[in-house]
């Protein structure tokens, strides 16, 4: 039974991947509508037609690694289940020390390492696919660099979660979502207010905006804006990367807004400061706090959804998965397959909600600028420096993109121009 399960697993995993294979190769359509084509939101009107060529390839590979990445990761839990993995983790655990507390240390030590192993193919995939269509500038050992911070943050964090989590499963096994949500709120609170930092700074060097005469002009944006602002901060990624970038992050007075300095070495002062406006709409409209409280309310719904679907599976297959009891550490790699899952099934919803925040601050920036050139000329940019697709297929707009799209973005800022034209 245990050796049929992983063979249906490993088909339903190849034969999901040749889906998207397929639909994403041959099926999609991604040509312009007739009624764009000549627009300003035609790609053929500023990319030669190398750079038409790259952006295809380059977003079919992308988009496939993309839909590959994370069912692998739930193909890895699984096995890791099914084949007495996690149950060697705890007993080397076991065998390593006495102490509960350095157990789950040890044990999650192993877990974390082996997901790592298991998915590091697929991320050197991904880095050196983009060395290759000349995205990223970063040398390997600048990435492993970045993947190490990235391995010891999140084993970090989980070695906080995880001890928490299966402690409050032993005190009330009905409850414990509950109670493991509302530990979750001042937590996630804490972390998005260190974020800008502390965290931030273990990846890239930040400073205040160097060219001051562009930081009056962005403060004084800001001032008409009424946001208190009195910084705009840049980060080195010229060592990393060609694409450019501008984002708010942090909460409170952590709260700032950044700007890759390969967006102020590749765009005018104009097209800066539709991206800022685009950026103070954000802390405007408190898009950043409509966000924690719309994600905080996901994660209530996952972990209820997490707790009644990982008592079904070991009721009903917890001899085949080695799981005798939920609340047992070796149930971990379930709660992160369970969890994942739901987080991919959310993803139209939240990449929804994003995409209609991202074209109210479109919206936001272009009536405070009043440039729609500078706007259409910036987010021509953003696309031959990303490589990015215009009109992506449907089911990558659903599940991957959290801005809209560039045929949205810019043949809406088009139409503007039209009617501020017209009056």
């Amino acid at each position: 039974m245990v050796r049929k399960m992983g063979v249906y697993a490993v088909l339903g995993y190849i034969l999901y991947g040749l889906f998207f294979y397929w639909y994403l190769f041959y099926f999609a359509n991604t040509n312009l509508p007739f009624e764009y084509e000549g627009s300003k939101a035609d790609p053929s009107t500023f990319l030669n037609g190398r750079e038409l060529m790259l952006s295809e390839e380059y977003s079919k590979i992308r988009n496939l690694l993309f839909f590959l990445s994370t069912p692998f990761e739930w193909l890895f839990y699984f096995l890791i289940l099914l084949f007495g993995f996690s149950k060697a983790f705890k007993n080397w655990a076991e065998n390593s020390s006495k102490y509960k507390l350095l157990q789950t240390a040890i044990y999650l030590i192993w877990l974390s390492f082996f997901a790592y192993l298991a998915t590091f193919p697929l991320s050197y995939i991904s880095f050196s696919l983009s060395k290759t269509y000349n995205i990223s500038t970063q040398s390997f050992a600048s990435w492993m660099k970045d993947e190490l911070i990235d391995f010891w943050l999140n084993y970090g964090t989980w070695l906080i979660i995880v001890p928490v989590l299966y402690w409050l499963m032993k005190k009330s096994q009905k409850r414990w979502w509950l109670y493991g949500w509302l530990l979750s709120i001042p937590f996630t609170l804490f972390m998005m207010f260190l974020q800008p930092v502390v965290i931030d700074p273990l990846y890239h060097d930040f400073y205040p905006l160097k060219n001051k005469e562009l930081e009056i002009k962005i403060l004084t944006l800001a001032d008409k804006a009424e946001i208190p602002a009195q910084h705009v901060f840049e980060v080195n990624m010229s060592d990393e990367t060609n694409a450019l970038n501008a984002y708010v992050t942090g909460i409170g007075s952590n709260a700032r807004i950044v700007l890759w300095d390969t967006t102020l070495n590749k765009l005018t002062d104009s097209q800066i400061l539709f991206i800022m406006a685009h950026e103070m709409c954000h802390y405007v409209e408190k898009h950043i706090y409509f966000g924690i409280a719309g994600y905080l309310l996901i994660s209530l719904l996952g972990l209820y959804l997490t707790y009644r679907i990982m008592n079904w599976v070991a009721k009903r297959w917890g001899n085949e998965l080695k799981i005798s009891d939920t609340r047992d550490i070796r149930s971990l790699p379930l709660f992160f397959m369970v969890l994942s899952m739901l987080l991919f099934a959310a993803s139209p919803i939240t990449n929804f909600t994003s995409r209609y925040q991202e074209t109210r601050a479109d919206k936001y920036a272009i009536e405070m600028t009043k440039n729609p050139e500078a706007a259409i000329t910036s987010f021509q940019e953003l696309t031959r420096s990303g490589l990015s697709q215009v009109n992506p297929p449907l089911l990558v707009k659903v599940f991957r993109y959290t801005h809209p799209s560039m045929l949205d973005r810019i043949s809406m800022l088009e139409d503007y121009e039209i009617k501020h034209r017209k009056k």
